[in-house]
């Protein structure tokens, strides 16, 4: 099957793309990132435990992946900019539910709604790009995505931090809120529809099924998919382990754990600079090969580093460091290379990925709540078993494609 180009009208151009794809992603993290600081507090505050507390995470990563499955063929039907505005409003609602919530049931409520509604961001990002560019210059996109998704993650542990200074965490909530309302505005008032009338798709149960079927029976789906689902996944269960690890075990104070994650920033946003300028030299697949080297580092020093030094910060964010490296570099070409042959059900495809990815994300984080018994051992054993199950993923379809 050729992949075709559509041509919109008004199309928007790559950098209004990848702007307001990267917003729409970042909310994700933004998510997750601003309220890591107060999660002991979190825990006190309700009377919970700390099993109380990554649950908070867990049931949005689940409602986070589930919705997207959801959101892709909406979108199909009644385009991005529509679908997009709907789900970011049940983000906004979750977000309120969160900011006056007197219990861990009613937050956790809240998140469930939180996690349905901000999985419209990867979803409908990844179907915008591909509504409108293919190959390498997909990549190019794609990385200029993840150079925007930064800035959120960037500033938001601190941005927690100094809220925890001056007030609670429910204002954290408050503020996940108002962003939800800036990114409703960014679609209703910038972002042009990407997907005309005539490529929509009807709603139709069998429709969806039957569009969902044929990405899981297709390998050139799966095997980047999957990839996605290892690498991610473990960038999100770091997220929900390394504050019980710097703050509980390592006894760091949040606003230096905000500052210890600053080596996790910014070494995602060296690694997008550096992946944006090599996509233009570089074949999708020696970004792999680059990203799976500093995958296999990242497994090895979280086998280690904190075996070896239990009391080192450092001995935890170098693995961290090297991660996020690896993701800059696996993670456009992977979503590239999964979504390059589906481009008539880009909304299905997108959504597919983003729920693998998510997907891993819910399942490596909720194996770091249940079959540890603390952060630190979950850390040091399933961070090195995701690395390499990412590599005999991406491995395993680089030889396909050469064998094509």
């Amino acid at each position: 099957m050729t992949d075709q180009t559509s041509t919109v009208s008004p199309a928007m151009s790559g950098r209004r793309t990848a702007i307001i794809g990267g917003l729409m992603v970042a909310t994700g993290p933004l998510s997750l990132t601003l309220y890591a600081p107060a999660l002991p507090s979190l825990v006190t505050d309700l009377g919970t435990n700390d099993a109380g507390g990554k649950l908070t995470l867990t049931v949005y990563f689940a409602a986070f992946a589930l919705a997207q499955l959801i959101c892709g063929p909406l979108s199909d039907r009644f385009g991005r900019r529509a679908t997009g505005i709907a789900f970011f409003a049940i983000y906004v609602l979750g977000g309120l539910v969160a900011t006056f919530a007197p219990s861990l049931e009613v937050l956790l409520l809240g998140r469930v709604l939180q996690g349905f509604g901000v999985s419209a961001g990867v979803a409908l990002s990844r179907a915008m790009v591909r509504d409108l560019f293919v190959g390498r210059e997909a990549i190019g996109i794609l990385t200029l995505i993840n150079l925007v998704l930064t800035v959120a993650p960037a500033v938001a542990p601190t941005l927690g931090s100094v809220i925890m200074l001056v007030g609670t965490w429910h204002v954290m909530f408050m503020v996940m809120a108002g962003f939800g309302l800036a990114i409703i505005a960014l679609l209703g008032f910038s972002a042009r529809e990407t997907l005309p009338e005539d490529r929509r798709i009807p709603l139709k149960p069998s429709t969806i099924i039957g569009n969902y079927g044929r990405l899981l029976r297709a390998p050139a789906f799966l095997l980047p998919a999957g990839t996605l689902a290892a690498a991610f996944g473990g960038f999100y269960a770091s997220a929900a382990l390394l504050p019980f690890v710097l703050i509980d075990q390592i006894g760091l104070t949040p606003f230096q754990f905000a500052m210890a994650m600053l080596i996790q920033t910014g070494s995602f946003i060296t690694g997008n600079i550096v992946a944006a300028r090599l996509s233009k030299h570089l074949d999708g697949w020696q970004l792999v090969a680059i990203g799976l080297v500093l995958i296999a580092l990242a497994g090895l020093g979280y086998a280690m580093g904190p075996r070896l030094w239990p009391n080192e910060v450092m001995a935890v964010m170098i693995p961290v460091g090297f991660w996020m490296l690896s993701l800059a570099c696996l993670s456009p070409s992977a979503t590239a290379a999964a979504m390059s042959g589906f481009g008539e059900i880009a909304g299905s495809a997108g959504a597919l990925t983003g729920f693998f990815q998510m997907g891993g994300g819910f399942l490596a984080s909720l194996a770091g709540t249940i079959f540890f018994p603390e952060a630190r051992t979950a850390l040091v054993t399933l961070m090195p078993g995701l690395a390499a199950l990412a590599i005999v993923l991406a491995v395993t379809d680089l030889r396909r494609v050469r064998k094509a």
